[in-house]
C-alpha cells in the first residue's frame, strides 16, 4: 500500500479524487497495525492501575513505596495500564500526581496510543484534555489517530483532530 495520510484513510481516499475502495477505505494490513495483547501489570502499582483500584493507589503514592513514574520490564508506567484497562479515575489520579504523560514504552507507545488501541474513549479524553501529545509515533510509525483510523473509531479520531493531530502523519510502511 502506498504512503497515505490517516485521514486520507479515515475517510477512504488513497489518491485525491478516488472513490473509497471498501469499508472506510482500509484493506488489508495497514502500516504494520494489528491487534495487540492486553499487557499484563507485574508491580503492585501497576496491577492496582489495571482494575482501577484507586485507593489501592492512593495508599501506594502515599507511602511512596512506589512512584508514578514507576516502570516495569517493558518501560510502561502505570498510566500505560489504566489507559489499556480503561480507567479514567486512574488516568486522573496519575495525571493529578504530575506523571509524565507523554512517557513511552518499549515499543515508543504512549498512554494515549494505548487508551486508543484499546478504545478506551473516556482514557483518550482525559488525557487529551491534559495535553497529551496526539502526534507522537510509536515503533512503527504510528501516531493515535493512525491507530484510530485503523479501527474505524471516528468519534476517537474527531477527538484526536480537535486536539491537532496531524492529519498528513505518515507511518513506515
Amino acid at each position: 500500500m502506498p504512503d497515505v495520510s490517516a485521514v486520507r484513510q479515515l475517510f477512504g481516499l488513497s489518491r485525491r479524487g478516488q472513490e473509497p475502495s471498501g469499508p472506510a477505505g482500509l484493506q488489508g494490513s495497514f502500516g504494520g497495525l494489528k491487534r495487540r495483547v492486553r499487557p499484563r501489570p507485574v508491580g503492585k502499582l501497576h496491577k492496582a492501575a489495571s482494575v482501577g483500584d484507586t485507593g489501592k493507589m492512593m495508599y501506594l503514592l502515599g507511602l511512596r513505596k512506589c512512584l508514578v513514574t514507576d516502570r516495569d520490564k517493558k518501560h510502561r508506567t502505570a498510566l500505560h495500564f489504566a489507559c489499556a484497562y480503561g480507567h479514567p479515575k486512574v488516568v486522573t489520579l496519575l495525571v493529578k500526581r504530575k506523571c509524565d504523560i507523554n512517557a513511552c514504552d518499549s515499543e515508543n507507545s504512549t498512554a494515549l496510543i494505548k487508551a486508543v488501541q484499546w478504545h478506551q474513549e473516556e482514557c483518550v479524553t482525559v488525557l487529551l484534555e491534559h495535553g497529551a501529545d496526539p502526534n507522537v509515533a510509536d515503533a512503527s510509525g504510528n501516531t493515535a489517530l493512525h491507530y484510530a483510523v485503523c479501527s474505524e473509531n471516528t468519534s476517537i479520531a474527531a477527538k484526536l483532530l480537535s486536539h491537532h493531530a496531524d492529519t498528513e502523519a505518515k507511518n513506515k510502511v
